[in-house]
């Protein structure tokens, strides 16, 4: 009998607590914790507010960490445990400051700030510097750290739930960065200033020591310097053979594949960490882009697909520039020369014309759109208020055919803007295998009864970086050009999957985790010249009406505006293989938003301030709004609107179009904010060739909008104003 009450005793001590028993793996470590080990003792003998508040934090899929008592002891979830890195599991338990140290400075006083004056603390993007990977880093998390109390009212601990960004931010700035030397480059008309500004800008975005561009001699033998930024690191002006840094050093250049590594060899001893990203023409190899570090650092994937993107659009300026200085060297002397330079002439303006054309057609576009769109933004909201105000079924029918028609010019509109690369993309994490299947009828009733549709898509594939509706756009372009090539039926394949070193990466598709995504069809293939011209836009080998000649472009910009490649391979009569490069990402897919949600009420009303020089597009939007249940007030300028504001107008929501004489949307809405500071602010535009910068971070509503999607914009404004 008593051997009995004793093993009933042990089974009962071998029990863990109450409140660790459905705690993931951080609740086991937590039973096994060393009570002298950390300054809270064993977990059975907490005291009862710490132990109810970590039945909470522990099943919680947010990322949560408590921070508790004086010494700010560390005790966080499952999901949180990824945040940290290599700082997991001996940061459990312990101090924050033991495992903090890198970042204390800045993380103490947030902590004893919350602790101090028993007030939450939150931020949205905001940095800190941590070492979770052996060397340190700079990551952005959105954060809010809030005090618990205890039983006696005073604060016991600081309970933070983050969510890191820092995907997202390195995406902005990487794009915001671009669309700098983007605007700045074709003013500069001298190729070696060109290569001074993008060096210089380039080592200052990454604070290297060294960035130059090595010009390719052309013998596989050598290749030469003649310009570089320094930031402390010795010059390397000269010529210098490939040899001295690496036996297959060219020949894996050429092959277009970059190379990150430490080369302390030939003059380069001082180096601990550099990347060298190729620029090829063709299966030429022209220069490389060298970024070099006499620090340690690790090149992570956002600095490599700025490397990669930069070196492109840094040569082609490069080469536009030769061009053009040699056109005009040839005209100097152009009698004496001309039976010899003529070749190289030729060459030269093709360059030259292929170039402006490619730069005029993507100004047009964004011109187009930007008319287009405000034309389609008054038509768009008359039909629906119409539509809610004429029941009768007749009328009803030709409403919705005309929001049909309408709905296809916003997406023709979409297609100019992203065969610009001039589209507003909402990049997120999407899982593949989710958004084809959600996909999957739509694609049957696209291609018909008489082609079978095969998808191989892995579910456990990583997520993809990239706007999920422009996917989806882009993916049901290739489905209907299959459909069209299989006139008497057939078989179409969507597959997808993780480059690994067996795959032949395209040019351009630079080092780290990158998903394919393939359709292909067996229908009728196409010729070597109209593979040829497939990507330039508005051509079109279909039947009037069919197509626009904008679809593979629209496909091809997406991608490259992701940070991405798409390539093509068909051959007559033996089908054709499309295939998307995009890059994978490392945090977990996201929920996204769906176009096809309720339109939102607004049983509070509210006073909305609308400002637009264009009178219809004006009009129609306050109506939607007063459909709303908003009251509005209207103003055809910004200094109108500023009219309005110094009189004493005081709106709840100020909507805004970009677009307007003298001032922007941006600029009157900081000066709006200037005198209203919490003013709720979303700005409408038509044109979206514009960079975070330029739109100070309101939130955007791209013309031309639905009823639903104004309503949710503003649904939007007011949760984030109440929260």
């Amino acid at each position: 009998m008593n051997l009995y009450l004793d093993g009933d005793a042990e089974r009962r001590n071998a029990m863990p607590p109450g409140f660790l028993q459905e705690g993931g793996t951080v609740a086991t470590l937590l039973q096994t914790l060393d009570p002298c080990n950390s300054p809270l003792g064993a977990p059975d003998t907490w005291p009862l507010s710490l132990q109810t508040l970590m039945a909470t934090i522990l099943p919680a899929k947010a990322q949560i960490v408590l921070f508790w008592g004086p010494d700010y002891v560390a005790l966080y979830n499952d999901a949180y445990a990824p945040t940290i890195g290599a700082k997991h599991p001996r940061a459990l338990g312990r101090p924050a400051q033991e495992n903090w140290s890198e970042m204390w400075d800045d993380l103490e006083p947030l902590l004893r700030g919350v602790r101090e004056t028993g007030e939450t603390f939150s931020a949205t993007d905001r940095p800190f510097y941590i070492e979770r990977r052996g060397l340190g880093e700079t990551a952005w998390f959105d954060v809010s750290y809030s005090p618990v109390r205890e039983v006696d009212g005073s604060v016991g601990g600081i309970l933070c739930i983050v969510t890191e960004t820092t995907e997202r931010v390195q995406f902005e700035r990487r794009q915001a960065f671009l669309l700098e030397l983007g605007r700045i480059l074709p003013d500069i008309k001298d190729a070696a200033q060109i290569e001074a500004f993008v060096t210089r800008r380039l080592g200052e975005q990454l604070g290297a020591s060294r960035v130059f561009f090595a010009h390719d001699a052309g013998d596989e033998q050598h290749f030469s310097i003649e310009h570089q930024w320094l930031n402390g690191a010795p010059a390397l002006v000269r010529e210098h053979a490939y040899a001295t840094y690496g036996e297959h050093l060219q020949t894996t250049l050429a092959e277009g594949q970059s190379i990150a590594g430490d080369f302390a060899a030939g003059d380069c001893r001082e180096l601990c960490a550099s990347l060298l990203m190729p620029v090829r023409t063709g299966t030429h190899l022209d220069a490389t882009l060298a970024v070099h570090f006499q620090t340690r650092h690790v090149f992570i994937e956002a600095e490599r697909l700025l490397i990669d993107e930069t070196a492109k659009l840094a040569w082609a300026a490069i080469l536009r520039a030769r061009a053009e200085a040699s056109l005009v060297a040839l005209n100097i002397s152009l009698e004496e020369r001309v039976a010899t330079m003529l070749a190289q002439r030729e060459t030269s303006m093709l360059q030259l014309h292929e170039a402006r054309k490619m730069e005029m057609i993507g100004q047009l576009t964004g011109g187009i759109a930007h008319d287009f769109n405000n034309m389609l933004t008054p038509i768009i909201a008359s039909l629906e208020l119409i539509q809610r105000r004429l029941p009768e079924p007749r009328s009803q029918r030709l409403i919705d055919s005309a929001l049909l028609a309408a709905d296809r010019a916003r997406t023709v509109v979409g297609r100019l803007l992203t065969f610009a690369r001039r589209q507003t993309l909402k990049p997120q994490v999407v899982a593949l295998a989710g958004l084809i299947e959600d996909m999957r009828e739509l694609i049957a009733r696209s291609l018909g009864p008489t082609i079978a549709v095969h998808v191989e898509v892995d579910a456990d594939l990583p997520g993809v970086v990239i706007d999920p509706g422009q996917l989806e756009l882009a993916l049901l372009n290739l489905v209907v050009n299959a459909r069209d090539a299989m006139s008497q039926g057939g078989r179409l394949a969507i597959r997808a999957g993780l480059v690994d070193d067996s795959t032949a990466r395209p040019t351009g598709i630079v080092a780290g985790q990158v998903i394919w995504l393939q359709v292909c069809d067996n229908g009728c293939g196409m010729s070597d010249e109209v593979l040829a011209r497939c990507f330039e836009p508005f051509y079109s080998t279909k039947n009037v009406g069919q197509g626009i000649g904008l679809g593979l472009p629209m496909v091809q910009g997406l991608a490259l505006q992701s940070g991405g490649g798409f390539t093509l391979c068909s051959q007559e009569r033996n089908g054709t293989q499309a295939t998307l490069w995009l890059p994978a990402s490392e945090t977990p897919v996201e929920g996204r938003e769906t176009d096809h949600q309720e339109p939102l009420t607004n049983p509070c009303g509210g006073h909305v301030l609308v400002v637009d020089d264009e009178e219809i597009v004006r009009q129609a939007t306050a109506l939607q709004l007063r459909d709303l249940g908003y009251q509005v007030t209207e103003a055809q300028s910004a200094a109108q609107a500023m009219e309005l504001l110094a009189a004493g107008l005081v709106p709840d929501m100020l909507l805004t179009d970009q677009v307007m004489p003298d001032m922007t949307g941006a600029e009157f809405a900081q000066h709006a904010r200037a005198r209203l500071p919490q003013l709720p602010v979303l700005i409408i535009t038509g044109y979206a060739n514009l960079s975070p910068s330029e739109l100070n971070g309101f939130e955007v509503l791209r013309k031309p909008f639905r009823r639903a999607e104004l309503a949710r914009g503003l649904a939007r404004l007011i949760e984030r104003k109440t929260s």
